[in-house]
């Protein structure tokens, strides 16, 4: 059974309410030792909290994420300044040593996807959209997801609607094969708009100290392949509603270019690749892997290497999606500014041997799943694109 607490903030009370999870596998009982100290740990900033538009906008302007209320560079510059608190920060996932193996936990939110999600009606995938953000930052380290909790907040509890949010959490990890543990459910007057609610999720997985992803050998010459995303996922959506609202198009509109409604590409939910990434490290040949999340590809693929190596993009190996054509020729975004927003069309990046390449375009083209070899690692600094 899980435990859930609802918390009021008029009052210091607290009750409990169960939910049946006997449809997730649970994991096996495990103690910690609280004399073991955190090696690496993660410090995750959201970075999507402000509106960013204005009401007089001129369509000639070129946007960008900056001018719609997320500064990349100001959120940077706080982990430089955690790291000195903390040292070890900055991987996609903290890893807690655990006998001979790591804990790896990982903490996110779905920014202003959720004013989206309140605009469209949209509830039930939004949770799905949370526990993929912290499972797919977890996996990048190679950890099987064990369980996840959520933070639901909101000014007054609409039990209809939070049962929507709730569902989506619970496919989530149904695709994660994780366990829901438990969660928060916040009631604070006064602090939300009528109707409107934030979330928080935060997954915890394992793996063998042995079997650990940290891109230590990745080396030149390696290869990067990416997997396709379902759209923006969830993150640069303070830039997206500016474009949307420059547009003059509803999210009932269709999507030019596309086979939907603008509401319905926006709100796909986040794609959750920890069956596929796991089955792809068990083959062997993974060295690395970036959650292309904020900061796109310029700033996350980095992430994964050694000191002196970088990254060459080969931008014709993938169609860019219709979403992404739409937003850049809507909002005239330069080239660089998308690839350092929005995710393009690949959620995720694995940095594998040539060989472990070859295994896997093999597969593909024997339609097992779709993956493309988006690039290679070469000798310098961060990523180009050719």
């Amino acid at each position: 059974m899980e435990a859930r607490i609802l918390q009021s903030s008029s009052s210091c009370y607290s009750s409990l309410y169960t939910v049946n999870r006997s449809r997730f596998s649970s994991p096996k009982p495990f103690s910690v030792s609280f004399a073991q100290t955190t090696r690496t740990r993660t410090r995750v900033l959201s970075m999507s909290k402000k509106d960013g538009r204005t009401d007089k906008d001129d369509d000639t302007d070129s946007l960008n994420y900056k001018d719609s209320g997320v500064d990349i560079d100001a959120g940077a510059e706080l982990v430089k300044r955690i790291a000195k608190m903390a040292p070890g920060i900055g991987g996609f996932g903290g890893l807690f040593p655990l006998g001979d193996s790591y804990l790896v936990a990982g903490t996110d939110g779905v920014g202003t996807k959720l004013k989206l999600a309140f605009e469209t009606g949209i509830h039930d995938t939004i949770g799905i959209d949370l526990v993929a953000m912290s499972v797919n930052d977890i996996i990048t380290s190679g950890a099987k997801p064990l369980f996840f909790l959520d933070y639901f907040a909101t000014s007054r509890l609409d039990v209809d609607l939070a049962e929507k949010v709730i569902k989506g959490i619970v496919e989530g990890c149904r695709q994660s094969e994780c366990a829901l543990l438990g969660g928060e459910t916040a009631e604070m007057p006064d602090f939300y708009a009528e109707g409107e609610y934030d979330l928080s999720g935060f997954a915890v997985g394992i793996v063998k100290k042995t079997s650990v992803i940290n891109g230590k050998n990745i080396v030149a010459g390696d290869v990067l392949i990416g997997l396709p995303s379902s759209g923006v996922h969830s993150n640069g959506f303070s830039l997206v509603r500016r474009v949307l609202a420059r547009s003059n198009l509803s999210l009932n509109d269709a999507l030019p270019g596309g086979s939907s409604t603008l509401g319905d590409a926006l709100m796909a939910p986040t794609v959750i690749y920890v069956k596929q990434v796991l089955d792809m490290i068990e083959k062997g040949g993974v060295k690395g892997l970036a959650h292309i999340t904020g900061g796109g590809f310029t700033d996350n693929i980095p992430r994964v290497f050694p000191d002196g190596l970088g990254a060459v993009i080969h931008t014709d190996t993938w169609e860019l999606p219709p979403l992404f054509k739409w937003i850049q020729q809507t909002g005239r975004i330069e080239d660089s500014e998308m690839r350092r927003t929005f995710n393009l069309g690949i959620g995720m990046v694995m940095v594998v041997s040539p060989e472990a390449a070859s295994r896997i375009l093999e597969e593909v083209k024997n339609g097992d799943y779709v993956a493309y070899r988006v690039g290679e690692v070469v000798n310098g600094e961060g990523v180009s694109y050719q």
